[in-house]
């Protein structure tokens, strides 16, 4: 098992200082599919947090929980 070099505690705090503000997301859905978006960081909660997608249009997955930030299946930048 490769230990991570953060912890939840630590991607919680990061996340939580970029609540409603703009983001890129980058979605890792397998098989070497991605996923990119560019929204708004509209809610965080104790055990997921929301993302609004710009294009009303969208019909992914806007909502991810920390562990998934964490494995790397979930990326997100300040836009």
């Amino acid at each position: 098992m490769i230990k991570s070099k953060i912890t939840i505690t630590e991607v919680k705090e990061f996340i939580k200082n970029l609540d409603k503000e703009r983001v890129n997301v980058t979605v890792n859905l397998g098989r070497n599919k991605f996923l990119s978006y560019t929204g708004t960081l509209t809610g965080v909660y104790s055990a997921l947090f929301t993302v609004c997608p710009d294009k009303h249009t969208f019909t992914g997955k806007t909502t991810y929980s920390y562990a998934e930030y964490l494995c790397g299946k979930v990326k997100l930048k300040k836009a």
